[in-house]
């Protein structure tokens, strides 16, 4: 069953370069506290709008433990957003209102304001439903690639931020088959796979690039640079920052999507349960929320 882990992050000792000497690799993966609250609220708001539509009470319970968990990432990542990233001075809202323009009225249930046929609400449910499982594919993907890291720990970067990442990556390596599974029990098909990986993937990219620029070109150490998505900068020193093992390839970021075109494709094979466990059983803020919700237990 799957668990919410009610944790919270002290960030007043956590560093803009958590990375340390790594300003850029720093600051492209701070971009994911601006990226994410905002996508995983949404989540939430269409699982709960599919939970009626859903027959079977194992992946009934699943979906349940799934909202509760994206919940708690989306209020993780917002608290670096505001404790962390604001508080150091960082303009976060041209992000955040990008984000919520794509969630909130691109992918709402009236798209642009719009009111979508009755005939067709089913099949625009659907379609986002594709979406979030496209999404969870990457996202198990890069939950294993924090998983795994070595370098981070080489480099001593900061344990608040680092156990948030891993955190939340052990999470979506553990609910990584729900998205799927409900996708294809409300009749997703297969080839639909193709044009939501063309419409997901280099969206998540585009986003995080441009995202990671806006908030790089703050610092007077790139303000000469000018950052942006369009400019080939950004791409040269993402490339140079996954020589070094601080940031995934972004080619080797795209092929492991390729995997989600197999007609058996299983996301239960697409990452590890044992180490993602292993990781939650020794977070510093999943065990602090583990105790908390023991001793209310035993008090109630």
């Amino acid at each position: 069953m799957l668990k919410q882990r009610n944790v919270k992050f002290d960030w007043s000792e956590t560093p803009i370069d958590w990375l340390p000497n790594e300003p850029f690799s720093s600051y492209f993966i701070n971009e994911i506290n601006l990226i994410l609250p905002a996508g995983e609220f949404w989540f939430c708001r269409l699982y709960n709008k599919a939970l009626p539509f859903v027959t079977d009470e194992k992946l009934k319970e699943d979906v349940r433990g799934f909202i509760k968990q994206e919940a708690m990432h989306a209020r993780g990542h917002s608290s670096a957003t505001e404790e962390y990233l604001a508080a150091r001075g960082i303009k976060t809202e041209r992000n955040q209102k990008l984000m919520k323009w794509l969630f909130d009225v691109v992918l709402d249930d009236k798209p642009f304001g719009k009111k979508v046929p009755a005939l067709l609400e089913r099949r625009w449910l659907l379609a986002r439903l594709g979406l979030v499982a496209t999404i969870e594919h990457m996202t198990c993907v890069l939950g294993m690639y924090a998983l795994e890291n070595k370098k981070w720990d080489e480099i001593n970067a900061d344990q608040v931020m680092l156990d948030l990442i891993r955190w939340h990556g052990a999470e979506e390596v553990e609910h990584r088959s729900v998205a799927f599974d409900l996708y294809k029990h409300l009749g997703g098909d297969y080839l639909s796979r193709y044009y939501l990986a063309a419409i997901v993937v280099p969206m998540i990219i585009g986003l995080w690039v441009d995202g990671a620029a806006n908030i790089a070109g703050q610092d007077p150490r790139f303000a000469k640079k000018k950052p942006a998505v369009y400019k080939p900068w950004m791409w040269v020193e993402w490339f140079k920052a996954s020589r070094k093992e601080l940031l995934p390839n972004p080619l080797w970021l795209v092929l492991q999507q390729l995997p989600y075109f197999s007609p058996w494709y299983d996301p239960a094979k697409e990452g590890s349960t044992e180490l993602a466990q292993a990781y939650l059983d020794q977070s510093p803020a999943a065990m602090a929320a583990g105790a908390i919700a023991a001793n209310m237990k035993v008090a109630a």
